[in-house]
């Protein structure tokens, strides 16, 4: 680039010929451009742009937030490759085009506009190149520095994404309560078979027939009626998903989503140089680039409710399977009190077939136990680290990150009497939607807590029917035989083992419960109406009482 173009500064005695020539040297050897270079050398920015408007006999544009490119062509070319390439369109047609450029005298540039637009006629307005890279990310939607998904719309197709995987796990976790409730369905099925079995064995086909046949028949359809919502769920249950969270940001790095369909990855960008001092300077930032961080805070939050949505899907797979657990423990006991109680007959058979289906059942709930616990500890500790963590008011009212002095003083908001009468109201919006997100998020870790809580019952109750049966079986039957005594020793302990462990699952979880301030039977919401004084909000109240 010819240093002549800035001559105008020699003439006005802001440098020296020798001066200019030395930061000439210096921009050929960095590669960095002069006139960026002579602005971090204290020359005026003003200075520089009449530089440019004086040679080039162009109109200069500079960066401003209103100046945006038509979303035509920012979808329709490469705007990466327009940031290297130091050019962009503003607007074109078949004959003539409106063209930003750094460097319009230059042929390849200008060669490079005529290939890719397919004109004739350029006419240029010239800028600074950090100033063209700004518009260009402007019209992305993009905050300096930050690569494409870092705009609103790509930020709302992760969070479209991270809600269909919330939808997801949330018909698994129907899909498996109604196993539960299947799994209910079977095991009054067969209590009804063991008490007219029972009667059968004893009193034989007499006048209570009818009865047992009664009994029999509503035992039978229970359980196969309870097979049949079970199995929906054991499909579902099988499914595995990851619970991996990549740990919010605040939105110095970037969530993305690749393979879009059935199984989507999330996955982050490298930590964006400058992007945490930018966020740290939030009263300093425009409306349209808060706008961008709090999008970024909403895709950050959203992946936060999917990750617990996951681990209450597999506690909640892990209840199932310790309902078929306790499905299995009562087949098991049953057979067992037939068969030390009838001893040998032609009812073996069916004694010992049910041992071996509870000895099954009870096999195929424990496998569900190690990953539902795994998640349990998981969500509590996810719960516990997110306290210890900034949450979005350090962010927008920073009194920690700010001395005291300084924090007292009215800030100096960054708007323009340009400015469209509603941009603060759109920003007021997106921090109350983003203040909103947040509460759900303290929502969603309750709902962890508690699932957790359930989960750690789920175990006293087995914990109880296993020890229950051995302990029934025990008192029933007596320590006469060395190896049942040992069995039903066995089932005692196993089934104590689970209550310890149920009870320190549930009582950390129903400790912090009680902390959570959305425990309460009515709750009142500002709605807020951003075109109208705060005095005039009206609110809503939700209330827990039968009307």
């Amino acid at each position: 680039m010819p240093l002549r173009k800035f001559d105008r500064l020699v003439r006005k005695r802001l440098l020296t010929p020798t001066e200019l020539e030395a930061i000439g040297y210096e921009a050929h050897v960095s590669g960095e451009n002069p006139g960026e270079l002579l602005i971090k050398k204290g020359i005026p920015r003003h200075e520089i742009i009449f530089c440019l408007s004086e040679y080039y006999n162009l109109p200069v544009i500079e960066y401003d937030e209103g100046t945006v490119i038509a979303r035509s062509i920012v979808l329709g070319m490469d705007m990466e490759r327009l940031k290297q390439a130091l050019w962009v369109p503003m607007s074109f047609d078949r004959q003539r085009a409106e063209v930003i450029a750094c460097a319009p005298e230059d042929p390849a540039v200008i060669e490079d506009i005529r290939r890719t637009l397919g004109v004739a006629r350029i006419d240029f307005l010239v800028t600074l190149p950090a100033d063209l890279v700004r518009i260009i990310e402007n019209s992305q939607d993009l905050n300096p520095g930050f690569p494409p998904p870092a705009g609103r719309t790509p930020l709302a197709k992760v969070r479209t994404f991270l809600a269909d995987r919330r939808s997801l796990f949330a018909c698994n976790r129907t899909s498996l309560a109604k196993g539960r409730t299947g799994l209910a369905f079977l095991r009054t099925g067969i209590s009804f078979i063991a008490i007219a079995a029972a009667l059968f064995r004893v009193f034989g086909f007499g006048f209570l027939g009818l009865l047992e046949i009664a009994l029999m028949s509503a035992g039978i359809l229970s359980t196969v009626d309870g097979i049949l919502w079970y199995i929906p769920a054991r499909k579902a249950g099988k499914r595995l998903f990851p619970c991996a969270c990549t740990e919010s940001t605040w939105g110095t790095t970037v969530m993305t989503v690749s393979n879009p369909g059935d199984n989507p990855v999330f996955m982050r960008t490298d930590p964006v140089e400058g992007a945490t001092g930018l966020r740290e300077r939030w009263r300093d930032l425009s409306p349209v680039m808060r706008r961008r961080f709090l999008a970024s805070d909403r895709t950050d939050m959203a992946e936060e409710r999917t990750t617990l949505a996951c681990y209450r899907t597999i506690m909640a797979r892990a209840r199932t399977g310790l309902a078929f657990t306790r499905t299995g423990i009562a087949f098991i006991g049953l057979g067992t009190a037939f068969l030390r109680q009838f001893g040998s007959g032609s009812w073996v058979i069916f004694d010992s077939t049910l041992i071996c289906l509870g000895i099954l059942m009870t096999m195929e709930g424990f496998y569900w136990y190690a990953p539902g616990r795994h998640a349990g500890v998981k969500g509590y500790d996810s719960v516990r680290k997110v306290e210890e963590k900034p949450r979005i008011w350090d962010f927008i009212f920073p009194p920690s990150r700010l001395g005291v002095e300084e924090y007292m003083k009215p800030p100096e908001l960054p708007v323009k009497p340009s400015y469209s009468p509603g941009i603060w109201a759109t920003t007021g919006v997106a921090l109350e939607r983003t203040v909103l997100a947040d509460r759900r998020n303290v929502m969603a870790r309750l709902r962890t807590l508690m699932a957790r809580s359930r989960t750690g019952m789920a175990f006293i109750r087995t914990g109880m029917s296993i020890s229950s049966v051995g302990f029934g079986l025990l008192v029933y039957f007596g320590a006469g035989r060395p190896a049942w005594t040992v069995f039903y020793t066995t089932l005692i302990l196993a089934g104590l083992v689970l209550i310890a462990d149920g009870l320190y699952w549930r009582i950390p979880a129903e400790r912090i419960k009680r902390q959570f301030p959305y425990c309460f039977g009515e709750m009142e919401i500002t709605v807020p109406d951003y075109g109208r004084p705060a005095r005039a909000w009206k609110k809503a109240v939700f209330s827990s009482a039968g009307d």
